[in-house]
């Protein structure tokens, strides 16, 4: 049986972590290399760290908080926003990230998906898929891009299908019906997309108690699971909830 995953997201703005509520009203919760460094002590399985407005103001990322990251932490880690060719992704990868992931930029040039998994290998491409509920799509979930700015006429099925056939390596299905809110993830979609392609899917948004968790990897049949607000603000401590999740039947990695 695969272990399931447990990575927690930095979400950076101006050099801070932020943390907001359906892709908004951010608020400042701390150093990310300070904070990486102790979710890496706890036994998280990965880091994924997002530069929330690099797309939205059309900059490079901030590779100096990168490679200040990369420094403390010996697990796989994920960088985004706004890595708009090979060039960027290499720049990332040479800074220390195990993987790149896409969002904004992978709908407006979905060639740089192909690219990159051409140069680097596909596990290093990651899609980040963000998606709001909405009837008029034909599986009932339309993506967005810009950090959640900007609607798209895409189906997020259709989308994460499309990316698979490109060459993403995983998905990190993100809910923006459910992000921050601390009320669970967004089950449906998750197993909407997780079933219906062959790479691993991410659950991302609405975590807020272990038991969550439990249900996404159940019921939503992700491969992964992100969390933020749950650890960002003490509630809990990774390890308390792989120990709960191995509880009950889930196979996580535990650090002795």
């Amino acid at each position: 049986m695969l272990e399931k995953r447990i990575i927690v997201c930095l979400d950076v703005k101006e050099g801070r972590t932020t943390k907001g509520i359906k892709f908004k009203e951010n608020k400042d919760v701390g150093d990310p290399v300070k904070m990486a460094e102790t979710y890496y002590k706890d036994g998280v399985d990965e880091l994924v760290f997002y530069d929330i407005t690099a797309s939205a103001e059309k900059r490079k990322i901030m590779i100096d908080v990168v490679r200040r990251v990369a420094e403390r932490i010996f697990i796989p880690f994920s960088v985004g926003g706004g890595i708009a060719d090979t060039d960027d992704m290499r720049e990332v990868l040479l800074a220390g990230a195990e993987k790149v992931s896409v969002n904004s930029q992978a709908v407006k040039n979905p060639s740089v998906i192909e690219e990159g998994a051409s140069l680097f290998g596909r596990q290093c491409i990651v899609l980040g898929l963000d998606a709001a509920r909405d009837p008029g799509m034909k599986n009932g979930y339309r993506v967005f891009i810009n950090g959640g700015r900007t609607k798209t006429d895409l189906d997020a099925l259709e989308w994460a299908e499309r990316a698979e056939v490109l060459g993403a390596g995983e998905i990190v299905v993100n809910s923006m019906d459910a992000d921050g809110t601390q009320d669970g993830y967004e089950n449906n979609l998750t197993r909407l997309i997780s079933t219906n392609v062959g790479i691993p899917v991410v659950a991302s948004g609405g975590a807020g108690r272990p038991e969550h968790l439990y249900d996404v990897f159940t019921r939503g049949k992700a491969d992964a699971a992100l969390i933020a607000s749950m650890v960002h603000y003490n509630r809990y401590r990774i390890s308390d909830i792989k120990k709960y999740l191995k509880d009950r039947g889930v196979c996580v990695r535990i650090v002795s």
